[in-house]
């Protein structure tokens, strides 16, 4: 168990980390992680869970647990009937008493849909609330967070609206200085051990968001051949994701190594411990 170094990161950054299974979210915890986002297939980008899984992990971590809901891979323009499945996902998810959620929805044009987050946002609380990357494919980073920022959306996960982080830093540290206090900036894609600390050097950035996964060997012996459960899995059907928990530990070291600097300003939890809105 890491809650060593945890504790060694109190007050200061938080690791969230994104996980495929009830398995993987329980090696996650064990591993360093200090937040988890549970989702369901991870080919697609990351699906709702089942109610199952979501009970299990709320009994065997301890952590705070962040929800994805999303009714199905692909973009992120929802018909009625998905966006009553992500109402009624809510719902149960709030019945079950996780720690927040985390949705994105866009409308044709590419902005955010003010209305329909509205919705999500008053049917989700007293959860947390992220809005995922969804952002990064919006047309307009501004107007998109000035309308999360309206919407009282606590967190949004993002990648800088590149498929790594990294490919623009000036603009991740341009979205957290005119967040400011309106919102937490979530950055993830990409980040490692070895280059964590280019993300933290951003003022303000407290929190980093992980994947952290790995393909396996599935532990099948006998293989059926030219059957597929749909189309085709990559590599194959006899593969299987895991937690990665060397790369959650090692990046969870990585912020530890951080906690202290002068040059960061005063630690805080972000919206960790922050009361939730009405």
């Amino acid at each position: 168990m890491t809650s060593s170094l945890q504790a060694a990161r109190a007050n200061s950054y938080i690791l969230e980390v994104c996980c495929g299974s009830a398995h993987f979210a329980a090696t996650a915890a064990e591993a360093g992680a200090d937040r988890l986002e549970l989702c369901d297939n991870l080919v697609e980008g990351g699906t709702t869970p089942s109610a199952g899984s979501i009970q299990l992990v709320l009994e065997r971590v301890a952590v705070p647990l962040m929800i994805m809901i999303r009714p199905r891979g692909g973009d992120f323009l929802y018909s009625e009937i998905e966006f009553e499945v992500m109402l009624r996902d809510i719902t149960v998810v709030k019945e079950l008493g996780v720690h927040g959620v985390v949705f994105g929805v866009l409308t044709e044009d590419g902005r955010i849909d003010r209305e329909r987050t509205s919705r999500l946002v008053d049917a989700a609380r007293p959860m947390a609330v992220t809005f995922h990357r969804a952002f990064d494919v919006s047309r307009d980073p501004w107007e998109s967070l000035d309308v999360l920022v309206g919407l009282g959306v606590d967190r949004i996960l993002t990648s800088a609206q590149r498929a790594s982080v990294f490919e623009d830093l000036p603009l991740l540290s341009r979205l957290v200085d005119m967040a400011g206090g309106g919102l937490t900036i979530l950055p993830g894609g990409g980040i490692r051990a070895d280059n964590v600390g280019q993300v933290l050097a951003v003022p303000g950035v407290r929190e980093v968001h992980i994947g952290a996964s790995r393909r396996v060997p599935s532990g099948m012996v006998y293989r059926a051949p030219g059957v597929s459960m749909g189309e085709p899995y990559q590599p194959d059907e006899y593969m299987r994701e895991e937690a990665d928990a060397d790369r959650i530990k090692s990046v969870s070291a990585a912020l530890a190594a951080h906690v202290g600097d002068p040059d960061r300003g005063d630690p805080h939890r972000g919206d960790l411990q922050r009361s939730r809105r009405p």
